[in-house]
């Protein structure tokens, strides 16, 4: 037996436990053994009487809670348990809040707090009302915008479409009494960072981890959002992938366009935006990766996520609007249909990773579009025909691996279009450090890819194939 989400041991008492005890009641319970070491093995405790007259009042005076004070023997040793029930009302230990996780008591602060007791009041975070914000302060553009899809999307009926904004908003939940909630802010105001932190996107395209190339922010609504995510990374940060059938010409991004869209979807509708962080979109020449705040349904894991689940979105009333534009549906398939989508185009199966509350879903490229992209990127620009490229990624991308093979690639490109190409002039020509740009040549002129002719200086390269 191990310490758990409902077991601790300690082997003597002292009053700091008190918020073991508040982190049992604000999560499922659990149990607290006075008398067993860290190995869980009983080594007893002294004045066992004095405790269990003590305890039970002592919580309740400091916590406001009923506990079970047990005493339990194991052969000639005694130890005390405290059993805690879970509580639905938010305890507290002198004004701070704890709560178990795993094996650990947290103490709750900041956007975790907040998210707690908001859970605690039968509340959620978009349905916050939020003071001073009124109809004419939203955005006449993006109310035009949602009737229409709306419309389309025929979730809605007409003649509610035809009513003023205050009443659309009633209809849509989106009043706390005579103030707007937090989700109306998000959905139709044109500056909602002005009220909530981070509510933006950031998209950069990545030589490396490290290696910014250039980048782009995405503001204003969330309807905005998706549609200005959506059209900027299938126009600036990625590139279709061409091929010929007979006469047609058929273009293919290395990932699905439905996929793309269902993870943007997924990522501003139901992130954490009491974080305060945007949401960031990381473009590589080989992946895409979509990281946002958010926060599982309690209890829930990566595994409860991936399978078929109901739909339980963290921010309802902003899903509804979405729902209700014909956007996403209802019924929390949103992961199984982004991986439905990659398998109907033969794309790698995104990668899901969750830490904390850090999600991650990865897009991995189809390891024929790299060698499809260079020849169109950049083998016009060395003067080489596409059919060169693709021969030569076929060659060596079982040997070298497709990353890899890019970038070889790139290297031989150069030295066809100059063969007296200089390993500095390499380096920056395909912006690569030094150091690695020298592991990189070192392994091609073992295998054969390349040849040195004549000395370092004055020489020139030659390529294989």
């Amino acid at each position: 037996m191990k310490e758990n989400q409902k077991m601790e041991w300690k082997e003597s008492w002292r009053d700091e436990f008190l918020s073991v005890i508040c982190g049992f009641a604000n999560a499922e319970g659990g149990k607290l053994q006075i008398g067993r070491n860290d190995n869980g093995e009983v080594v007893g405790v002294s004045g066992v009487q004095k405790l269990l007259e003590d305890l039970p009042n002592k919580i309740r005076d400091v916590l406001g809670i009923q506990v079970a004070v047990n005493l339990r023997r194991k052969r000639v040793r005694e130890c005390i348990e405290i059993e805690v029930p879970a509580y639905t009302s938010p305890i507290s230990l002198r004004g701070h809040y704890f709560q178990r996780s795993g094996s650990t008591t947290l103490e709750l602060k900041g956007a975790s707090l907040d998210r707690f007791l908001l859970r605690r009041q039968g509340r959620t975070w978009d349905a916050v009302p939020i003071p001073g914000v009124n109809v004419r302060n939203l955005s006449s553009l993006a109310l035009k915008r949602f009737r229409a899809l709306a419309r389309n999307g025929g979730r809605v009926e007409s003649g509610m479409l035809r009513e003023s904004a205050a009443s659309l908003l009633g209809k849509l939940k989106l009043f706390e009494g005579r103030m707007l909630k937090r989700a109306a802010v998000l959905l139709f105001h044109e500056d909602p960072e002005k009220y909530v932190t981070g509510a933006f996107v950031k998209i950069g395209f990545f030589r490396s981890e490290t290696d910014l190339a250039y980048h782009d922010e995405v503001h204003g609504d969330l309807f905005t959002q998706v549609k200005t995510v959506t059209d900027l990374l299938v126009t600036k940060y990625l590139k279709a992938s061409i091929r010929y059938e007979g006469l047609q010409r058929i273009e293919q991004f290395p990932v699905p366009e439905p996929a793309l869209r269902e993870a943007i979807l997924n990522a501003l509708i139901h992130r954490d935006y009491a974080k305060g962080a945007p949401v960031q979109i990381r473009v590589y020449e080989d992946r895409l990766k979509i990281w946002n705040p958010a926060v599982l349904p309690e209890g829930w894991t990566l595994e409860d996520l991936l399978r078929d689940h109901a739909s339980l979105p963290y921010n309802p009333n902003v899903a509804n609007a979405f729902f209700r534009a014909g956007e996403i549906e209802a019924w929390g398939r949103g992961i199984q249909r982004i991986f439905q989508a990659c398998a109907e185009a033969r794309t790698p199966e995104p990668q899901l990773r969750v830490s904390g509350h850090d999600l991650w879903i990865e897009f991995a490229f189809p390891p024929e579009y790299a060698s499809t992209l260079l020849s169109e990127r950049t083998t016009s620009s060395y003067g080489q025909t596409p059919e060169w490229g693709e021969k030569w990624g076929e060659k060596w991308g079982e040997k070298w691996g497709e990353k890899t093979t890019v970038k070889r690639i790139r290297i031989a490109l150069a030295m066809r279009k100059n063969s007296k190409v200089t390993t500095l002039e390499l380096s920056m020509l395909l912006g690569m450090v030094p150091t690695a740009m020298d592991r990189h040549l070192k392994a091609m002129r073992d295998n054969g890819s390349i040849i040195r002719v004549g000395p370092a200086k004055g020489g020139h390269w030659k390529v294989a194939g």
